[in-house]
């Protein structure tokens, strides 16, 4: 089973990749194996613009599609998920389609993204995607991990237990279910 993060930062002065890297990090202490979709190293022009280069939009697709599961990583920005992660959305539905996904937000204040987390948890259901119950919210971003990435607060630690205990059940269930489906229509057809 293999999971896709999405990281939806794109700023130069960007918080949010701490996060994702963190995840991602945990997720291989489980032995788990991650692709890091990060939109700042392979941007996409803004979805329908005519003659626009559209260099990464395969590179993405595939590595969506080789994903299992997906976690999508977002800022709040101004009460929502970033415009760099609508946008990459847009671009793709069949690769979401009966995948589960996570969502893990970030903000400088004190409520960690929840809006963006609740809007971003609507979108996936519009996917046809499966978003998971447990959000991920980080508050006060900036002060949120020291220099290797280890949480400064015993909070983000256990929070972020507990979310990927959930996802990797969601995650595991779902493709379990894939898996078996997949083998009865091997063996009817």
């Amino acid at each position: 089973m293999k999971t896709t993060i999405v990281l939806g930062s794109v700023r130069n002065e960007r918080q949010s990749h701490q996060l994702a890297r963190y995840i991602q990090q945990q997720l291989a202490n489980k032995g788990i194996g991650t692709d890091l979709v990060d939109l700042s190293e392979t941007p996409l022009p803004i979805f329908g613009q005519q003659g626009a280069d559209t260099t990464h939009v395969a590179s993405i697709r595939k590595q969506l599609e080789q994903g299992d599961a997906l976690i999508f990583v977002s800022p709040e920005y101004q009460g929502s998920f970033s415009g760099a992660l609508k946008n990459m959305i847009d671009y793709y539905k069949p690769e979401f389609q009966q995948k589960p996904i996570g969502v893990a937000t970030a903000s400088s204040g004190k409520m960690g993204g929840i809006n963006a987390s609740s809007q971003l948890q609507h979108v996936i259901l519009s996917l046809g995607a499966y978003p998971l119950p447990r959000k991920l919210l980080v508050p006060e971003i900036h002060q949120a991990f020291d220099d290797n990435l280890s949480p400064i607060n015993d909070s983000i630690t256990d929070h972020t237990h507990k979310f990927l205990e959930e996802f990797l059940w969601y995650a595991d269930a779902i493709y379990r279910k894939k898996k078996a489906e997949e083998t009865v229509m091997v063996t009817a057809g």
